[in-house]
């Protein structure tokens, strides 16, 4: 079943596990175990294609490549236009965070420009990232009277990415109503 926002259907279809994620509280959070782990790895060979068939549901182009990494059919070549290509999710693995901080994943379909070896962002990259979280993020908090200080961002340069192949980056939410959260991950229509 779809959901949508804003009247509009959602681009995507959340599976039994998204619902799951998304209603289970911090004491119902359960880690990954090693044999989960090699549970994954044996069906889907790699993390990256695990998120990509159970939680993103994006297919690469077939001209992509272990050079290239996944590529996609994309609206727009820049990253964070279009609504369908890119998409918020609660983190299935969030860092080990106090309560009340939420931690989400931006995924992206689109490239963030990156410069050296290590792939630092480069200033226009930052630009367009803080551009993005202060419309969808921080302007719906506004609205909630919340101020935008609740959020934080981040993107692991290249060496620290356990999901290299795909772009993501890190959304944290302090003490933000859930019903904000499920209206950013898809799960809930605006309010305003």
């Amino acid at each position: 079943m779809t959901g949508s926002v804003n009247g509009e259907p959602l681009p995507f279809e959340l599976t039994e596990t998204d619902r799951q994620n998304l209603a289970q509280g911090d004491a119902q959070f359960k880690p990954l175990t090693w044999d989960d782990l090699k549970e994954i790895i044996a069906a889907y060979g790699s993390i990256t294609n695990f998120i990509l068939q159970e939680r993103l549901h994006w297919v690469p182009l077939p001209s992509s490549s272990a050079e290239t990494g996944p590529l996609f059919v994309t609206e727009s070549d820049v990253p964070f236009i279009s609504r369908n290509d890119y998409k918020i999710l609660p983190n299935d693995w969030p860092y080990g965070m106090e309560h009340g901080i939420s931690h989400l994943v931006v995924w992206l379909k689109t490239r963030l420009v990156v410069e050296g070896e290590e792939g630092h962002l480069t200033a226009e990259s930052r630009a367009l990232i803080a551009e993005f979280v202060k419309k969808v993020f921080e302007e719906r908090l506004a609205q909630h009277g919340l101020s935008g200080d609740r959020i934080l961002w981040f993107k692991n340069w290249v060496g620290l990415q356990s999901v290299r192949g795909v772009e993501h980056v890190h959304v944290l939410a302090r003490q933000v109503p859930p019903s904000i959260l499920d209206e950013w991950t898809g799960t809930q229509p605006q309010d305003s």
